[in-house]
């Protein structure tokens, strides 16, 4: 893993521009921000290098896909397990995403299925890995704030706009 690497306004900014215009070509993108096509695309070029922005492809709504039954599901797994877990976890696709934690649980799991039904069967397949020892699960009702990461990225990001003089 690389090291952490401090954002400064500019990155926010095309972070942003991004965000909002995914479709846009990285021309217009450093027009909307102000910055020449050589650095904007410098500067994705180091975040991407860097692991600050992982991918391009198009973010997907599950619920308008069909899996609108979400819930989140904490598992107390046997001491050592969390390799073979990992595995288990892996092979269900109802399983969006799958975090080690602290706490009474082990695993936090984020799961989506098309039905009630549907989100049964997952957490009996969770229930069947022999590392699990308990799953409690909790169905999601509304989503409140959805994924998101330009406040953090704002919040933290290094004084200064990151631009030459001539483009402030």
């Amino acid at each position: 893993m690389s090291h952490p690497h401090r954002l400064d306004a500019l990155d926010v900014a095309l972070l942003a521009a991004l965000r909002q215009h995914p479709r846009t070509g990285l021309v217009e993108i450093a027009r909307m921000v102000g910055v020449a096509r050589a650095t904007a695309t410098a500067r994705l070029q180091r975040l991407e290098a860097t692991g600050v922005v992982t991918g391009f492809g198009p973010d997907v709504d599950v619920t308008a896909a069909g899996f609108g039954v979400q819930a989140f599901v904490t598992l107390e797994i046997a001491q050592g397990a969390l390799d073979a877990v990992h595995r288990d976890l892996e092979a269900i696709p109802g399983v969006l995403e799958a975090h080690a934690t602290t706490g009474s649980g082990d695993v936090v799991c984020r799961v989506a299925a098309a039905s009630h039904e549907a989100l049964q069967e997952i957490l009996v397949q969770l229930n069947r890995s022999s590392s699990v020892v308990r799953s409690t699960s909790v169905v999601a009702l509304t989503c409140l704030v959805p994924w998101r990461t330009l406040p953090l990225l704002r919040s933290g990001a290094a004084p200064g706009s990151g631009r030459s003089p001539s483009y402030r």
